[in-house]
């Protein structure tokens, strides 16, 4: 009979162990074997010293990377600088009609000169300014969403998994990557690695509070299935996702 209810509870506590030992022992008398009350050794931790050794060529990166990544959905073009990555997406505002371009707010992102590639569109760069209502965080989701193009630059890429890293900031919003209906991200050559653990690590040294509030892996377009695995594209973010390789 219990007196407190902390008597109370630690007499559920111990009833419940005798239970979960007689279960666990069953189990061990009917597979014939001895019960394992201790957890056994893991002198290995991680991924084996020949994983953390394995790296590709650039060339093999960039040709890894580039099948990964289009088997998810998504498009990669290599182009030898920022002015010929201006000019393709510029031609494919052309030839889709596109009006309404988002980008993160770097100084690379600013090398494209999109106003000048594309004098007729309404350009727009992610919070960078805060006249007309414009200091608004909603003002900028709002024209996020309305987006034809959004524009991003990857932290990191890993060809092995065909994935690249997008950080936010202040000036590089999650809704620029997120929103738009087309998404394209400049991937300079030198920030492709093999991997997927050469990336992470960069987020171990950076520490608990350094980690930005969004990290996001894009490994094409956004793709949603049912329970009957009917495939859908672009209902949880863009339908169409470029990646440009930029220097190879």
């Amino acid at each position: 009979m219990v007196d407190t209810h902390k008597d109370w509870l630690e007499e559920l506590e111990r009833k419940s162990r005798l239970k979960q030992e007689a279960f666990m022992n069953g189990i061990a008398g009917k597979l014939g074997r001895p019960r394992i009350a201790a957890a056994p050794a893991h002198p290995f931790r991680g991924a084996p010293a020949f994983w953390g050794e394995f790296d590709w060529q650039e060339e093999e990166r960039i040709s890894a990377f580039e099948a990964n990544f289009r088997s998810a959905g998504g498009h990669v073009e290599r182009l030898p600088d920022m002015e010929r990555a201006s000019a393709f997406i510029a031609g494919k505002a052309m030839e889709t009609g596109a009006r309404r371009i988002m980008r993160q707010d770097q100084p690379e992102l600013a090398l494209l000169q999109l106003e000048q590639a594309l004098p007729g569109a309404e350009i727009k760069v992610w919070n960078s300014s805060t006249t007309d209502g414009e200091d608004n965080p909603s003002y900028w989701k709002t024209r996020a969403a309305e987006a034809d193009f959004g524009v991003v630059m990857a932290d990191y890429a890993a060809a092995y998994t065909g994935s690249v890293t997008v950080l936010s900031a202040a000036g590089k919003g999650r809704s620029v990557s997120l929103l738009p209906t087309v998404l394209f991200v400049i991937l300079p050559v030198e920030r492709l690695v093999t991997r997927l653990g050469e990336v992470l690590v960069n987020f171990d040294r950076m520490g608990g509070e350094g980690l930005p509030a969004g990290i996001h892996f894009i490994s094409g377009p956004s793709r949603s299935a049912d329970i009957e695995n009917d495939l859908t594209i672009g209902v949880h973010g863009p339908g169409i996702v470029y990646t440009l390789i930029v220097g190879a």
